[in-house]
């Protein structure tokens, strides 16, 4: 005794025609690759991801109050703005975020690819490092020993300050006990009581 639904197939599973989908996918590339005149447009070919040359200002509007009106350009706005994608990002963090991310690199006409070093090249690098390096302690060391000679200068004039000061103190607290004396005061200070 087989019944109707015996035969039938339980899977519920829907079932996608890969080849199908493949020759859509193939068909869309074709079409967007093709310019209005017909041709096949090449592909674009961007650089390498290299370094940003210029510097990123982050401080400028930090304490500065701005009146906003409805006509107030979006760039002038009060967030981080970026004129080169046209919007705009609330805090700095996301604006780093935005500036090193695949949208804004691409613009620019960056892959987010990295040009693989060589050893030569990372010699060479190592190399104007360390005489980067080695000036700058040079430099460092008589700048450092400058510095301390000017210190050490405003340390003895503060010194010199103070003790004309203190000599000035003592000569005031003297008249103070001598004018007491003269008003038949014994002194400012506490009260002995004798017993």
């Amino acid at each position: 005794m087989a019944s109707g639904n015996e035969t039938k197939n339980l899977d519920f599973c829907q079932k996608w025609d890969k080849d199908e989908y493949e020759e859509l996918a193939e068909k869309q590339l074709t079409e967007e690759r093709e310019k209005k005149d017909g041709k096949p447009a090449q592909p674009a070919k961007r650089e390498l991801l290299q370094h940003q040359d210029y510097k990123v200002d982050l401080e400028s509007k930090l304490g500065k109050t701005t009146v906003i009106t409805k006509t107030t350009p979006q760039s002038e706005m009060g967030e981080y703005y970026c004129n080169i994608c046209d919007c705009v990002v609330k805090d700095y963090i996301n604006f780093l975020d935005h500036i090193n991310g695949k949208k804004h690199q691409r613009k620019l006409g960056m892959s987010m690819w990295v040009e693989h070093s060589m050893l030569d090249q990372l010699k060479k690098h190592s190399e104007e490092n360390k005489k980067m390096e080695e000036k700058q302690k040079e430099y460092d060391f008589d700048e450092k020993t400058k510095d301390l000679c000017e210190e050490e200068e405003k340390a003895k004039a503060y010194k010199k300050k103070l003790r004309e000061k203190r000599a000035e103190d003592d000569l005031a607290f003297e008249e103070n006990d001598e004018m007491a004396a003269v008003m038949g005061f014994s002194g400012f200070g506490s009260i002995k009581k004798n017993h």
